[in-house]
């Protein structure tokens, strides 16, 4: 039987703006405050999906979720109609309201963890849902998003889902930026790699001092259990607390797999060396060769790595066996990265073709294009199980970029958050996406 690697990228929301909420994140934090073009990034993510599926991937399409997000203020004790509760939130608490609503919800890498039918103990494909607890505008995006991933992924005899885990610091769980899966073939058994940044209960392990480390050992480990996997199919490594303290706040930030390949810059990793040989080692039980590419921090510093999203990037695998390097336009306009990836591409590496795309508005909040997306492996007929209104199509990249144009606005500013027509923009710009995509309903919210 066959095996795909699908890719699920996020819809940019109709709310998308720079409200500078993610401490930790230096393009997020940089950006703060300034005017956005809700319209340009949703039709540059979509402008990618198309180019990976004319390129022969199997691509896919993840909703954005309703902002603003209402019900969250009325528990923060904002009261009346939505219109009264939106001004009483921009009158009283501006920061608030722009953490309700951003629309981070786009970076599905963040949406859940995904462990393959060939890892876990039933056969089935397992989600979880990321509960995102180290940032409030990120906490708020589970229980919608386990709607989504139950009307994607509704067979319950080839996918089973779970709820987020406890929302407290000790189970920080922020989905797949901090996991990665290596494999011979999508179809085999691999060996899924957890990065954590600290432990929640044991003071031996070192912890960044400036900036918070998002992911915890042990809801790597709650995770792992959940999905059935075995002890020869995982492998923990924890994120050098230096980088985090750099703006590094996710693994995906400072390294990328794909296949048998680990992509990783020098300093990603504290102890690099059993790292990479417990990986060595277990994907060699299960039929594979692991292969590691590592950056030096002559070639490309940390700083580097970070400002232009380098391993923020979609590693791929053409019909060929050779790899493909997806990579945002700021990684061409920084001499380091360029230098680097030229070199890299020339050589006999697995990695033997660099692409260049623009998604400036999302990059100017903090995520590039291996954060736009989702990554599932699936065999054949959990191909067929998925919800076909979600796989992008020809047809359907033409009905989006219709459907983007005439809901989403051109320019948006923090004072346009307080306008309460942007709510009955967003809802109804949804409602006809549940039905574009066939998810039923996913959304809280009626429409009259």
């Amino acid at each position: 039987m066959s095996a795909y690697e699908m890719n699920f990228d996020g819809l940019v929301g109709p709310t998308h703006n720079y409200g500078g909420l993610s401490y930790g994140n230096v393009a997020s934090q940089s950006n703060s405050q300034a005017t956005s073009s809700p319209k340009e990034a949703a039709l540059q993510g979509l402008g990618k999906m198309k180019a990976l599926m004319e390129m022969g991937f199997k691509q896919g399409v993840f909703a954005p979720q309703e902002r603003q997000d209402v019900a969250a203020l009325r528990s923060l004790g904002f009261a009346g109609t939505d219109a009264q509760v939106i001004a009483q939130a921009a009158k009283e608490a501006m920061p608030l309201l722009a953490a309700v609503s951003s629309a981070s919800s786009m970076w599905t890498a963040n949406s859940c963890t995904v462990s393959p039918s060939a890892d876990t103990a039933d056969g089935r494909v397992h989600f979880t849902a990321a509960n995102l607890n180290c940032k409030f505008h990120r906490s708020i995006e589970h229980p919608t998003t386990s709607r989504v991933l139950g009307a994607m992924f509704a067979s319950e005899q080839h996918f089973a889902h779970h709820a987020a885990l406890p929302a407290v610091g000790q189970f920080g769980d922020e989905g797949a930026a901090n996991h990665t899966r290596f494999c011979k073939g999508y179809g085999d058994a691999g060996v899924e790699f957890f990065v954590y940044g600290r432990s929640a209960f044991d003071s031996r392990y070192p912890a960044p001092q400036r900036y918070p480390a998002r992911q915890t050992l042990e809801a790597s480990q709650a995770i792992a259990r959940l999905h059935g996997l075995s002890d020869e199919g995982v492998v923990y490594a924890q994120q050098n607390p230096a980088v985090i303290d750099q703006g590094v706040f996710h693994n995906d930030v400072i390294a990328v797999g794909n296949g048998e390949v680990l992509f990783y810059h020098q300093d990603a990793f504290l102890d690099t060396e059993r790292v990479l040989a417990e990986l060595a080692a277990k994907l060699g039980r299960r039929g594979g060769n692991f292969q590691a590419v590592c950056v030096p921090r002559e070639a490309v510093t940390v700083d580097d790595a970070v400002r232009s999203y380098l391993f923020n990037s979609q590693l791929l695998t053409r019909a060929d066996g050779n790899m493909l390097l997806i990579v945002p336009e700021e990684c061409r306009n920084n001499s380091n990265v360029w230098n680097y990836l030229q070199q890299l591409t020339s050589g006999n590496g697995p990695i033997r073709e660099v692409k260049v795309f623009d998604l400036k508005q999302s990059m100017q909040n903090g995520g590039g294009p291996a954060c736009l997306r989702l990554r599932v492996a699936l065999k054949d007929n959990e191909l067929a199980a998925v919800n076909p209104g979600v796989i992008m199509t020809p047809n359907l990249y033409e009905t989006l970029t219709s459907w983007v144009g005439k809901h989403y606005r051109d320019r948006l500013a923090e004072s346009d958050l307080a306008d309460p027509q942007l709510l009955i923009e967003c809802r109804t710009a949804l409602d006809e996406l549940t039905q574009i995509l066939k998810l039923g309903a996913v959304y809280p919210f009626q429409l009259a």
